[in-house]
């Protein structure tokens, strides 16, 4: 396994269709990167180089129901960098690379 860039940022969300469909979600919003999906039953930590962002439609194609970004912060463990929080999305960066 390659080794862990230390320029990772993104959600740690209890495990549960949220994560599941929050990890679809990166994926398809961010195509540019390489989402970073660690599953650990109980939790599941969803990354990527520098930072990713989760928009609230593209979680409710996934979940098959509405969802609001408030559904994320109450699924939320704790997260990595920094978060920007906003009506339709959420962003996890970074403000200095290592």
């Amino acid at each position: 396994m390659a080794e862990r860039s230390k320029n990772m940022a993104g959600p740690l969300i209890r495990g549960g269709d949220v994560a599941r469909a929050v990890a679809e979600a990166a994926k398809i919003d961010n195509p540019d990167k390489e989402i970073i999906v660690e599953d650990r039953g109980a939790y599941m930590r969803i990354e990527a180089d520098g930072g990713l962002i989760i928009r609230q439609d593209t979680v409710s194609e996934f979940l098959g129901r509405r969802f609001e970004i408030r559904d994320l912060e109450v699924n939320l463990s704790g997260f990595s960098g920094f978060i920007d929080t906003q009506d339709d999305y959420v962003r996890f960066y970074l403000e200095k690379t290592l």
